[in-house]
């Protein structure tokens, strides 16, 4: 079965503080994409993997490539769009519309290779899989009055990245008119009444937006490298 994966890399690193988008700064000793790019590569190295970035990040991007002799995964360098949405969609022209398709976050390099193992095969009996953690903080909801009320936290979830669909499926979804409503691509699909199943997914795979995520990313691959 066909296998693909759109990573969706549009960071502008403002949270972090500084001028380098947050996809390119370095961890363990090279930039965090690159990271998520071998991710995927060494759970599947025929799969088709498909790279948004902003038009203008591109010519920095192939310096990094070079400077890290990061060449020998083969992969399509695509325009990213407006929205996530839009981005999404621009990915989804490199992607046939028969298989399996993932869609994953650029600034999530700790996906482990079970959590992809987990969503891809999930995903040949669903239309729609996402990997989720449980919430392990308690929970309130705020009321429209602007007062509070603690909620029961097990009926929730964390929702990760990749999220995987059908690959059919996702073309037809994203035929849609794009909506604010649309949260990430999952939501994209249930908007046309297709029901998104949940895997486990792994506490490490977190996003990498601020510098604190930064320094936790080098905890987690520290204590694997130690062990």
């Amino acid at each position: 079965m066909n296998r693909s994966v759109i990573i969706v890399a549009g960071g502008s690193g403002s949270r972090m503080g500084g001028d380098v988008p947050k996809q390119f700064l370095p961890l363990a000793g090279r930039p965090i994409l690159m990271h998520t790019i071998d991710a995927f590569h060494r759970f599947d190295n025929q799969m088709n993997i498909v790279l948004v970035l902003p038009s203008k990040q591109h010519d920095y991007w192939r310096r990094l490539c070079s400077e890290y002799s990061f060449d020998k995964i083969d992969y399509q360098l695509v325009d990213g769009g407006e929205t996530r949405f839009h981005s999404t969609l621009n990915g989804l022209a490199k992607v046939p519309a028969d298989g399996i398709v993932a869609v994953h976050d650029g600034v999530r390099p700790l996906v482990s290779q079970e959590t992809l193992q987990r969503c891809f095969s999930a995903a040949e009996q669903c239309k729609a899989v996402v990997p989720a953690i449980p919430v392990n903080e308690s929970v309130r909801q705020i009321e429209p009055d602007g007062g509070n009320r603690a909620v029961d936290r097990s009926c929730y979830r964390l929702v990760q990245t990749p999220q995987v669909f059908d690959a059919a499926t996702l073309h037809q979804a994203f035929r849609q008119p794009y909506s604010p409503l649309f949260t990430d691509d999952a939501s994209v699909v249930e908007h046309m009444g297709v029901k998104v199943s949940i895997v486990e997914g792994n506490f490490e795979n977190i996003k990498i937006t601020r510098p604190v995520d930064l320094v936790l990313a080098e905890a987690i691959i520290g204590s694997k490298e130690r062990r």
